[in-house]
């Protein structure tokens, strides 16, 4: 769905900038995911499979194409 739109951004910003500009967004949610399991008070395998199902439903999307 997304991967055309990834694809041209990549090509704008050349591969090096854009997968640094995509870990970080990566690491925000991730600490996004844990703040809000943290403040849920839920567990750790919790909030690890929340971050499997967010890196999953990006690669469904093509967001990590």
């Amino acid at each position: 769905m997304f991967a055309p739109l990834v694809l041209l951004v990549r090509s704008w910003m050349g591969t090096k900038e854009f997968n640094r500009f995509r870990g970080q967004a990566i690491a925000l949610h991730a600490q996004l995911i844990s703040r809000v399991c943290d403040r849920l008070g839920l567990d750790r395998n919790y909030r690890q499979n929340m971050i499997r199902l967010a890196r999953d439903n990006g690669k469904r999307l093509g967001l990590l194409a």
